[in-house]
């Protein structure tokens, strides 16, 4: 059956002569991997189309699905968004490769989840509007908040009390923990205002220089270790860390 839905490209790998095979997070059926035909050639009949399956791109997708295969095919597909600036500013394609890395440790199963969806689909396009210090921020924004699509995330009972961050535990407790995995002092009181930050347009807001940035990005990282099986290494951390330090 044919199906209209959107999607994020997370990964495209060359297959045969002209032909893709393409890792889509779809808001109708979740993590799909399609074959897509004919798109690294160029024709006046079939212009070069590979440019439209990279890493971020989001696409308005005509789609057949058969739930029993593991390799779907696409029928159309089209520009959903056209980005002004992430393709071309190396910042902003950063940190979207980032959250691109992030999504494919998450994403283990072919579920539907239109709400994740929708927050990536946000997310994507408040990066590409937004300004070069908001666009820092979006890595924490984007691991304070995309844990609980996953059913864990920090609370954010933060006080005077609770002022040590229990990362095996992801809530802030009155005492350092018995174990070694625990953070303190001002960066719990950062991670409570991320954690009150609700939409992206707020992160001009959070005042942090380079060094905080990246401690909180490395705070964030083990808690995601501790509480997503398998989630291991990022390979785009070094980079994304080199961008703060530039």
């Amino acid at each position: 059956m044919l199906h209209k839905t959107k999607g994020l490209v997370l990964r495209a790998v060359k297959y045969g002569d002209s032909s893709l095979i393409v890792s889509i997070f779809t808001e109708l059926f979740g993590l799909q991997s399609y074959i897509v035909n004919g798109v690294r050639t160029s024709s006046p009949k079939q212009p070069y189309r590979a440019n439209l399956f990279q890493p971020g791109t989001l696409l308005d997708l005509v789609v057949y699905h058969n739930e029993r295969s593991n390799l779907q095919r696409i029928k159309e597909f089209k520009w959903s968004l056209v980005y002004k600036d992430i393709y071309r500013n190396v910042h902003k394609n950063t940190v979207a490769l980032f959250m691109i890395e992030v999504l494919q440790k998450c994403l283990t199963q072919p579920e539907a989840n239109p709400d994740l969806f929708a927050f990536i689909e946000d997310i994507f396009t408040h990066l590409d509007d937004s300004d070069a210090y908001a666009a820092a921020n979006f890595p924490l924004y984007f691991m304070s908040n995309l844990g609980q699509f996953f059913g864990f995330r920090i609370q954010d009972d933060f006080n005077e009390e609770n002022c040590v961050l229990d990362l095996q535990e992801g809530s802030f407790v009155t005492s350092r923990p018995t174990h070694p995995n625990y953070v303190e002092g001002m960066p719990c009181e950062q991670i409570s205002q991320l954690l009150k930050t609700r939409h992206p347009h707020e992160l001009e807001q959070l005042h942090l220089n380079r060094e905080q940035r990246k401690y909180l990005l490395d705070v964030f990282i083990s808690f995601y270790v501790f509480h997503h099986p398998g989630f291991g290494n990022l390979k785009s951390l070094a980079v994304l860390h080199a961008l703060y330090e530039a």
